[in-house]
């Protein structure tokens, strides 16, 4: 019983390692990047539009709307970062179905370089949207003091994006091969159903958290007019 992708060693050579989590990882990149090109070869305005087209336009409307709900705007230039973690972290997730697989979310190294994208991606999109200055200037908000305060929240956060993922699907693989050992067919099936349904829910609690610290780095904070001063 493996309690991580990491521990399934297909091929190693000195220092270089090819184990489940890469192997893994590269499958679920490949099957992201077959339906895409299957999906956007033949696109159509009309009213006839492929099966393909069709689940591809229902995956990003059902994204950008929850988006739209978090930034409080329809923006799209965020679009591709936050769809690509969420149907990453999905697709993986789903794919535990197959008997020969293994969710590579289920590898703290590979949480941890999800985790790094978004600590990475949220000063970018803040730099992008208020300039160096005016992103800069929330770290030391409401006071200078703040200053360590906020650079710890931003590593911690990116520390607990990582181990939420891991240890909610590492979780999930060791409770079903426990139950497998112990109990009847039946309730290990249950519990891979309900294991499916869970990672579909870390996949958007994933992405949902990366939307909202993108939210606070892009925010611009205005002055409150003064007291006494009216418009026109």
């Amino acid at each position: 019983m493996r309690a991580t992708p990491d521990e399934l060693v297909f091929w190693e050579y000195g220092f270089i390692t090819l184990n489940g989590t890469i192997v893994f990882t590269w499958f679920v990149m490949l099957i992201l990047v077959t339906v895409s090109i299957l999906a956007t070869r033949n696109l159509s305005s009309g009213r006839s539009i492929s099966r393909w087209q069709n689940l591809l336009e229902a995956v990003v409307g059902t994204v950008r709307g929850q988006m739209k709900e978090m930034l409080r705007r329809d923006d799209l230039k965020y679009l591709s970062f936050i769809g690509t973690l969420f149907l990453f972290i999905a697709l993986s997730n789903l794919l535990m179905v197959l008997p020969f697989y293994e969710p590579p979310t289920g590898s703290f190294s590979l949480t941890a370089a999800l985790a790094i994208a978004v600590f990475f991606a949220v000063p970018v999109f803040g730099v992008w949207e208020q300039g160096v200055t005016g992103y800069l200037r929330n770290y030391v908000e409401p006071t200078p003091l703040m200053l360590p305060f906020n650079i710890m929240s931003e590593l911690s956060r990116t520390l607990s994006l990582a181990v939420r993922l891991f240890g909610n699907m590492m979780s999930g693989t060791m409770i079903v091969a426990v139950l497998l050992s112990i109990a009847p067919i039946l309730v290990p099936l249950v519990m891979e159903a309900f294991g499916l349904l869970i990672g579909q829910i870390h996949a958007y609690i994933f992405a949902a958290l990366a939307t909202v610290y993108i939210g606070s780095a892009i925010r611009s904070r205005k002055k409150k007019p003064k007291e006494g001063v009216e418009n026109g």
